[in-house]
């Protein structure tokens, strides 16, 4: 079973982002993740079986582990409490759901990064090692470790992709106060989560979490360092010069890029093996982080 939107009559229509679907119950969200996957910001047609359920209570792990470290928004993932709010259990929904707290999302993304990869290295490489306001060390190479995590906020793109800005620009659109908050909860949590992966012999390469206001200030809202949120690596295989071993998306973009497809909607359909091969490392990646057992 693949669920790729949800309708649930009396609690109305939700706001449809690339992989969620929020509800709004007043004073609460209800947040429902789908199995829709996006690759190169553009929703395929067809989905990964289980693949939001393993988001889901990937994300509760980490909102649960680092609750005295940072406040978020997750108020219960209970299969019960989620039939108190559709008014029955809805298999489908079945490990998938997040009730949460309201909160006004800040208009960057905030970005940590222990390694130098994807659109930051681009950029590096066409720009050296002042991008963005930073300083970074002559001589990197994509996937080199970086001689300490660095904060590289982004805008949010409504369409298209988002773009790194430096801290500086992040001031501008949000304010010192919020800005040095975030910034400082985000390298926070990249280093104790980078330190819990090394564990289980993943490299948390880096990234990405959102914050939002409510009255009593800042929480940690969203998504927690999932597969379509971070950059996982396999330790073992870690060699710096080029693309690592990961546990995302991998299998879909190398499929996509072996297509004759501009990368513009609508996403193609994927064949089975790499439907199956994508959940397989998202699976492994559950498991490898929380130490359970992933329950289909």
């Amino acid at each position: 079973m693949v669920l790729l939107t949800t309708d649930l009559g009396d609690l109305g229509i939700p706001f449809k982002g690339k992989v969620r679907e929020a509800y709004d119950l007043g004073d609460r969200l209800f947040i429902i993740t789908t199995d829709r996957i996006s690759a190169f910001d553009v929703v395929m047609a067809n989905g990964i079986p289980d693949k939001g359920r393993v988001l889901n209570q990937m994300s509760a792990f980490w909102f649960n582990k680092f609750a005295d470290v940072v406040p978020h928004h997750m108020i219960s993932v209970e299969d019960k409490d989620v039939a108190d709010i559709v008014g029955a259990y809805i298999s489908d929904l079945k490990g998938r759901c997040m009730i949460s707290r309201k909160a006004k999302p800040l208009t960057i993304e905030c970005v940590a990064r222990g390694y130098i990869a994807g659109s930051l290295f681009k950029e590096y490489r066409k720009d050296g090692g002042t991008v963005h306001g930073l300083d970074l060390p002559d001589g990197l190479h994509d996937g080199s470790r970086l001689p300490e995590p660095i904060f590289t906020p982004a805008t949010k793109a409504e369409e298209g992709h988002d773009e790194n800005i430096s801290y500086k620009k992040a001031v501008d659109m949000v304010g010192a106060e919020v800005a040095t908050q975030a910034r400082d909860w985000t390298l926070k949590l990249y280093s104790l989560a980078a330190e819990h992966a090394e564990k289980s012999g993943l490299i948390l390469a880096d990234t990405k979490f959102e914050f939002g206001l409510t009255d009593d200030g800042l929480i940690w809202i969203d998504e927690a360092l999932s597969p379509d949120s971070s950059r996982y690596w396999e330790a073992s295989l870690y060699q710096p010069g080029g693309a690592q071993p990961s546990f995302d998306k991998q299998y879909v973009r190398d499929y996509l890029e072996t297509l004759n497809w501009n990368k513009q909607p609508p996403g193609p359909e994927l064949p089975d093996d790499v439907v199956m091969k994508t959940r397989a490392k998202y699976v492994e990646a559950f498991e490898r982080i929380t130490g359970q057992k992933f329950a289909d």
